[in-house]
């Protein structure tokens, strides 16, 4: 159970960590004009990837910057 729980706390800091990768991202490149809105969408896009089992913090990034900037 300590494990499992250890495992589930490393997923969200993947995911915490991919949101700081792709939000610095896309804030160098002026990809976002408005933080509250560009921090909404990569939040779902970042919990929707976690979701279908995506753990990679790096390709959590690449992924979430991909759909943005597709959406954008």
């Amino acid at each position: 159970m300590l494990v499992e729980r250890g495992l589930r706390v490393m997923h969200v800091e993947a995911a915490s960590e991919a949101l700081a990768i792709a939000w610095n991202y896309l804030s160098q490149t002026g990809a976002i004009d408005d933080a509250r809105g560009a921090n909404d969408r990569l939040v779902a896009i970042i919990m929707d990837l976690f979701s279908r089992g995506e753990f990679n913090k790096i390709h959590l990034a690449n992924l979430a910057i991909a759909r943005f900037q597709a959406t954008h």
